[in-house]
């Protein structure tokens, strides 16, 4: 039976019913549109909307759809419906659990092949601030990492696990030991700010005044590709086969994901999106994007053929990255969640 018929169907019980969450996942503060019947209660008077035991606001309220806010402390489980008394099915909703607050991240955290998590305090531009990354470890305590460092931006770790931190205010690139000991790999690279490496483990650096650079291991420099200068930063991943994947915010609202050739040819792969920021792809070549899309933040999954959807519900979100056991770290502009997702991400340099 298509979902149209459902929903013009009232439950013969009487009790509200719950047909589908959309998004399935979302942040605390994420709002999600739960679609159904007999969801609101006789008289328009306002429905319940409980996140597990935790209540949800309700944004918008009509019989067949409700819009609800995740409230702060919810956790993934059911959500349900209740009006006059009768409580509705079930429907599991993922909620991403915050680890780590009173961050600065600006794009994508990073995971090293031991599951700990580096995210960035960036700071405001020429301003030094006591840490430039923390280390978040596998049992979510976030220590001190990094302590001198300008404006710390984009983390990338390369086949060996070699740590690489750019800095925007600088315009360079540092190699990072596992001590937190930094020296400089690259200099030169204007604002600098996203980093991805390719399987060759060539390092690409995002200049967000418009020039994506690209650093063989001898540390020899060349212009990649040119694309139009981005008003924060370029977010860089690259796609199994090769092809590098920039999105950049503009003055625009309706944002593009460039698509670069081996050979440095740019096309639009995807238009409309608003403020894409970082950026990621699974183990299937699906590409996901902090961005708005429809006008709602959060995360876009954008699949090869192009048909784009939010995933993931949640304001202020700057980047995400995938994690041992098909988790996905999330970070906002002052925290990072973790977030049980069911998606396997694509391999380190693969």
């Amino acid at each position: 039976m298509a979902l149209t018929d459902l929903l013009g169907k009232k439950n013969a019980n009487g009790k509200p019913h719950i047909e589908t969450v959309m998004p399935p996942s979302a942040l605390p503060g994420g709002e999600v549109r739960i679609v159904g019947s007999g969801l609101r209660p006789a008289e328009l008077r306002q429905p319940s909307v409980r996140f597990g035991g935790a209540e949800g606001a309700i944004v918008i309220s009509s019989d067949e759809f409700l819009v609800a806010r995740v409230p702060e402390g919810a956790s993934s489980g059911p959500v349900t419906v209740a009006t006059n008394g009768a409580s509705s099915n079930g429907h599991q909703v993922n909620i991403a659990e915050v680890i780590a607050e009173n961050l600065h991240p600006v794009m994508n955290p990073a995971v090293d092949s031991h599951g700990n998590i580096f995210a960035t305090f960036s700071g405001p531009r020429g301003q030094k601030v006591p840490v430039s990354v923390y280390k978040i470890g596998t049992d979510y305590s976030a220590r001190p990492f990094l302590t001198d460092l300008m404006n710390a931006t984009a983390i990338a770790f390369d086949r060996a696990g070699q740590m690489y931190v750019s800095s925007r205010y600088e315009g360079s690139v540092y190699k990072v030991a596992p001590n937190g000991n930094m020296s400089t790999y690259v200099e030169s690279m204007g604002v600098a700010t996203g980093l991805a490496f390719d399987k060759d483990e060539n390092l690409y650096v995002g200049d967000r005044s418009g020039t994506i650079f690209k650093i063989n291991r001898e540390r020899q420099t060349f212009v990649f590709a040119t694309l139009e200068p981005s008003v924060s930063a370029y977010h860089l991943a690259f796609r199994g086969d090769g092809h590098l994947f920039v999105s950049g915010p503009t003055t625009s609202s309706f944002d593009s994901i460039y698509e670069i050739d081996p050979q440095g040819n740019a096309s639009i792969f995807f238009r409309g999106l608003g403020r894409p920021q970082g950026i990621a792809f699974d183990a299937e070549n699906n590409l996901y994007v902090a961005a708005s899309l429809g006008g709602k933040r959060g995360i876009v999954r954008i699949t090869p053929d192009k048909q784009a959807a939010l995933v993931v519900s949640g304001s202020n979100l700057v980047g995400l990255a995938f994690a041992p056991g098909r988790s996905v770290i999330l970070a906002t502009n002052n925290a990072v969640h973790h977030l049980s997702w069911g998606i396997q991400g694509k391999a380190l340099l693969d």
